[in-house]
């Protein structure tokens, strides 16, 4: 299998690499645009479907590997945080409460979409502004959907997950290895 990674993510290279799989990194360069009163696990479907769209279309010959990840507070979705102000905001709306993060994949081959959606359930301990500015001040949440990176510093902020930990990593790794498998 000629597998593409559309994209850029280090944490996705990451999981690849560690599943043993053979790739390479070609990042979608199409633009996120989201449709008004989606819902979360619609949202990361169809941002992984025009990633996966976008480089199949130069790739036409390979199996393209696209994903996108958020963290959503019921229907709400917390992006990446635009300034550390956008961060404690986000870190203090979730502090004491839990969340899901979703992940869509989309697998495209042949002229056929696989697409999926993951949910994990994450829990945060009560966070004092302190912890919270701390965490900031690290730099880790600048890039982070949600503003954490369970991966990193941010594991100190969590006191229980329900379902796939890469998930939230950003990638369900188990389930889409499955799914690569059944494209072959």
């Amino acid at each position: 299998m000629n597998l593409i990674l559309a994209s850029a993510s280090p944490r996705r290279r990451e999981l690849l690499t560690l599943a043993g799989l053979s790739y390479r990194v070609v990042p979608s360069e199409c633009e996120e645009n989201l449709p008004d009163g989606i819902t979360p696990p619609e949202a990361v479907q169809l941002l992984a479907q025009q990633k996966a769209d976008d480089v199949w279309d130069r790739y036409p010959d390979c199996t393209v590997l696209a994903a996108d990840t958020v963290v959503a507070l019921g229907d709400t979705i917390l992006g990446k945080p635009k300034d550390e102000d956008d961060a404690f905001r986000m870190l203090s709306s979730l502090s004491g409460r839990t969340h899901t993060v979703y992940t869509g994949v989309c697998i495209r081959q042949n002229d056929k979409s696989d697409l999926f959606c993951s949910a994990t359930e994450v829990e945060f301990y009560v966070l004092t502004d302190e912890e919270i500015h701390s965490y900031i001040a690290t730099g880790e949440p600048m890039d982070k959907a949600g503003a954490y990176g369970i991966q990193g510093k941010g594991a100190l902020l969590v006191r229980r997950i329900s379902g796939d930990y890469c998930n939230v990593v950003g990638l369900p790794l188990a389930e889409t290895v499955r799914h690569l498998k059944n494209e072959e």
